[in-house]
C-alpha cells in the first residue's frame, strides 16, 4: 500500500520544487504517461483494499502502461492519426472505474462499521 503513496508523494516533490520543463512536442506523451501512471496507482489502491496488491504487478503494470501510452502516441504522431486518444480513452474509462470500486468498498466498510456500532452486543 505504500509503495504507490510513495511513488505519488515523490512525484509530487519533483514536479514541484524542481524548475523541469516539459517542451510543447512532448506534452502529449508527458499527458498521456501521467494519465497511465495514475491508472496504475489507483489500481494499486484498489488492489490492495482487495487484498490482492503485489509490487511486481504494480511495478510492471506502472511501466507497461507508460510503454504503450508513449508507445501509442508516438506511432500516431508518425502516422499522422491521434492515436493517443486512444490512451487517454483506455486509462480514463480505468481511472473512474477503479476509483468508483475504491469509493464502494469505502462506503461498504462504513456501513459495515455503522451496523455494528448500532447493533447491542448480547452476552
Amino acid at each position: 500500500m505504500w509503495l504507490p503513496i510513495f511513488g505519488l508523494f515523490f512525484g509530487l516533490l519533483l514536479g514541484f520544487f524542481t524548475d523541469f520543463q516539459i517542451s510543447e512536442q512532448y506534452a502529449s506523451y508527458f499527458s498521456i504517461a501521467v494519465l497511465a501512471a495514475l491508472d496504475t496507482l489507483v489500481g494499486g489502491i484498489r488492489a490492495n483494499l482487495e487484498k490482492q496488491f503485489d509490487e511486481r504487478i504494480f511495478i510492471s503494470g506502472f511501466f507497461t502502461n507508460i510503454f504503450l501510452a508513449a508507445g501509442l502516441a508516438f506511432l500516431g504522431v508518425h502516422i499522422g492519426v491521434d492515436l493517443y486518444l486512444a490512451a487517454i480513452f483506455a486509462f480514463g474509462v480505468r481511472l473512474f472505474n477503479n476509483i468508483a470500486i475504491i469509493r464502494r468498498i469505502f462506503l461498504d466498510r462504513w456501513t459495515n462499521k455503522q451496523n455494528k456500532i448500532s447493533t447491542p452486543r448480547s452476552k
